[in-house]
């Protein structure tokens, strides 16, 4: 009896069953979009199924790409592994990047062009407002019952940091490059080709960088763990058939989910555009957050932060570089992806956050105050939820919009919210005045 339980154990601990239960999660939805049935189904149900497959792709894709770095140079595996990290967000952010430029010019174009922005702007500030904060908080708390060498502990309330290791000051400059020329972006009226040439070629740089250090070879724990272990070509054709099946998957999945954001947004009382910004990135990036708690689970927080701040180097830089590229295959020339004046301000409160955040970590180490305000952000945008309902108002009329200078959320009670169109022309004779 108890060597069953003990085989049993073993078998629910095996990489296999973690790989098994991944892939399950998107079977549903690959039926039902192959047999037709997704086109019956509500908004709600569309939503989940297409969203935990996206889930479980993501996942899929990231393992995928672990295992090949054992089986290719090292320079490709690192290329495959910088577009793997933002895969997910560079789904979506394609999708409405290429439906701005199916009708060029029209309201529709200019609000996928924003939706594509606000995405992107929503997957970075979640990435660092709860990400790195929540992994800090996550391995001091950890800590405080097994040690880890990467957390110091420090007499007095809430004192204890966690210190990076000295490598990841690489990644530390050439984002603080990247945040800095982000808040140059909007002034360019969208995103152009110099922007991608300069984004795309900094991450570039960084990888040639990074490939005169040492190039050892990291061990992998779980799934990628396994798959390195197997022999060479049943290796390599695990890995070739998993990217296969998570692109596949992505593909059918990634457009139903987003169109379902939107249409649920309005029918909840909450725009399309918060449903895009906060509620689609959460999914898109959950498998990096679980990955990376998992490390903090076996005392390996440095590590996890590393992948933290590497994938937000790659979303900062591949992921704006990328959209103008997406739009101009999509218009069939070239041309700059616009965006209205709300997305300018978007990007510049994201801009902000991530200088913030590179101060923060100028000394290597981040801990428990510095970490609040990261979640007080998305907090506060979700604490204020009611306030989006649908339905007749309860109390007078408020106060007209006021000016430019006025802050974002009393402007967001004015009308003219929802037409940035209007929003632009009241901004843009100011700057032209300028």
């Amino acid at each position: 009896m108890d060597e069953s339980i003990v085989d049993s154990d073993e078998t629910l601990r095996h990489p296999l069953t973690a790989l098994t239960l991944v892939v399950a999660l998107t079977i549903p939805w690959t039926v039902a979009r192959l047999t037709g049935a997704a086109g019956s189904l509500p908004t709600v149900a569309v939503i989940a199924l297409s969203g935990t497959a996206v889930l479980g792709a993501a996942f899929v894709l990231t393992w995928a790409a672990e295992t090949a770095e054992k089986d290719v140079p090292r320079a490709f595996a690192l290329a495959v592994l910088a577009v793997i990290a933002v895969a997910p967000e560079y789904a979506v952010d394609a999708l409405y990047a290429w439906e701005a430029g199916l009708v060029p010019g029209s309201p529709a174009s200019e609000a996928a062009a924003d939706l594509a922005v606000a995405n992107m702007t929503g997957a970075n500030r979640i990435l660092i407002g709860l990400g790195w904060s929540g992994i800090a908080l996550y391995a001091i708390y950890r800590a405080m019952k097994n040690p880890d060498q990467a957390v110091e502990r420090r007499e007095g309330l809430l004192t204890d940091q966690v210190r990076l290791n000295d490598r990841i000051s690489i990644e530390l400059i050439f984002l603080a490059i990247a945040t800095v020329y982000a808040f140059f972006i909007p002034f360019n009226d969208g995103i152009d080709v110099f922007d991608a040439l300069f984004l795309v070629g900094l991450y570039v740089t960084y990888i040639a960088v990074i490939l005169k250090g040492d190039a050892g070879e990291e061990t992998h724990l779980g799934v990628p763990g396994y798959l390195q272990g197997l022999a060479r070509g049943p290796r390599i054709a695990s890995v070739l058939a998993l990217f296969a099946f998570s692109a596949f998957v992505i593909l059918i999945a990634v457009k139903p989910f987003a169109k379902g954001l939107e249409t649920l947004g309005p029918m909840i009382g909450l725009s399309s555009f918060f449903m895009i910004q906060w509620v689609a990135p959460l999914a898109s990036e959950s498998p990096e957050f679980i990955a990376t708690a998992y490390l903090v689970r076996k005392a390996r927080t440095t590590a996890s932060f590393n992948t933290l701040i590497s994938s937000k180097l790659n979303q900062w830089t591949l992921l704006i570089g990328t959209l103008v590229i997406v739009y101009s295959f999509s218009l069939g020339y070239y041309d700059s992806l616009s965006f209205s004046a709300r997305q300018a301000g978007e990007i510049w409160l994201t801009a902000a956050q991530s200088f913030f955040a590179v101060v923060l970590l100028v000394d290597l180490t981040i801990s428990i105050p510095p970490v609040l305000p990261h979640l007080r952000g998305p907090a506060r945008r979700l604490g204020h939820l009611p306030r989006h309902r649908a339905g007749p108002a309860r109390g007078p009329p408020g106060p007209p919009p006021g000016p430019v200078g006025q802050s974002p959320r009393s402007r967001q009670r004015g009308p003219e919210l929802a037409t940035p169109r209007r929003l632009t022309r009241r901004v843009r004779p100011h700057l032209d005045a300028g």
